[in-house]
């Protein structure tokens, strides 16, 4: 055996393998999965371990829902901080390609961490048409000012808020129990509320526009081609909210079998054929209804007499 040189320097060490210890295998185990969207630079993982605080380069930042409503409820008032311009354009898209508007809402969730939006100025625009749609109404119905804000605050409160909070929050609860192919995430109620007001805004078009300005002249008869036509531009509407809805639950990666939206679709249009054949005149009935929570006394005193 030949001795080791002196001043060689090389001094025996204990051995190195890179396979993993059993020990330290079982201590943690860590499995990512593609979820369908990226993170910047990578893809965004989940972890089916309790060590998911170490997942993911958006994970330290996250926010909660309650924080995320706080932010977006202080940039109402910090009108230099919206972004009206790409508002503008995300309602343009929505009328002539909606699936383009939710490309955005995926961008989103790689630099932000979150699907909804956290600018308000998509909803301060829209609340901006309902004022404007608001004053054909005024002029269709003869509505006084005090009349005319009333139908306002209806239009806004009610009919665009308050019927999107239950629409968003009963398919929220449907999405995440019955449609999630993952259980590491779960669908946003800001997404879901979002996605309404992505509904709302063509229908808003056909129903607070076309429909108020055809009414006096086209639409308040009761001939047959009157009633197509005022049934039909409420079909349409119904149908559009419908697939702007099944496209903004489709662009989620984490859902599947969300053909389920669309199935509304064959409700409506059996709807649409009882109406046609008994001749009712839907846009007839709404404009009394909405006359009637505008102005209760006058609508009550023109149609009784009293």
């Amino acid at each position: 055996m030949s001795a080791q040189p002196r001043g060689s320097g090389i001094q025996p060490g204990p051995s190195f393998s890179t396979a993993t210890s059993p020990t330290s295998q079982r201590g943690f185990r860590y499995e990512p999965v593609r979820s369908g969207y990226t993170s910047p630079g990578q893809y965004s993982t989940y972890s089916t371990s309790t060590t998911a605080d170490r997942v993911g380069c958006l994970t330290a930042v996250r926010m909660s829902s309650f924080a995320k409503l706080s932010r977006f409820t202080r940039r109402l008032v910090h009108i230099r901080q919206m972004d009206f311009e790409f508002a503008l354009w995300q309602m343009l898209y929505l009328l002539i390609q909606p699936s383009k508007v939710y490309k955005n809402f995926i961008y989103r969730k790689r630099t932000k961490d979150q699907f909804a939006r956290d600018d308000p100025a998509f909803l301060v625009l829209l609340s901006l048409s309902l004022l404007f749609s608001s004053m054909f109404y005024a002029y269709a119905l003869g509505l006084s000012k005090t009349g005319f804000f009333t139908f306002f605050l209806w239009s806004v409160f009610v009919d665009c808020i308050g019927v999107g909070i239950v629409i968003a929050t009963i398919l929220w609860w449907t999405s995440n129990r019955f449609l999630r192919k993952v259980r590491d995430q779960d669908v946003e109620w800001g997404y879901c509320f979002d996605v309404h007001l992505n509904a709302f805004f063509p229908m808003l078009i056909l129903l607070h526009v076309i429909i108020p300005i055809l009414y006096p002249t086209l639409i308040d008869s009761p001939a047959f081609l009157s009633v197509l036509l005022g049934n039909t531009t409420w079909f349409l509407a119904a149908c559009y909210y419908v697939y702007i809805t099944f496209l903004g639950y489709t662009a989620l990666p984490i859902l599947h079998k969300t053909q389920y939206f669309l199935y509304p679709i064959s409700f409506i249009f059996m709807f649409f054929v009882a109406t046609l054949t008994a001749g009712w005149n839907i846009s007839r009935t709404a404009l009394y209804f909405y006359h009637s929570r505008a102005e209760p006394h006058k609508f009550v005193s023109q149609h009784t007499g009293f």
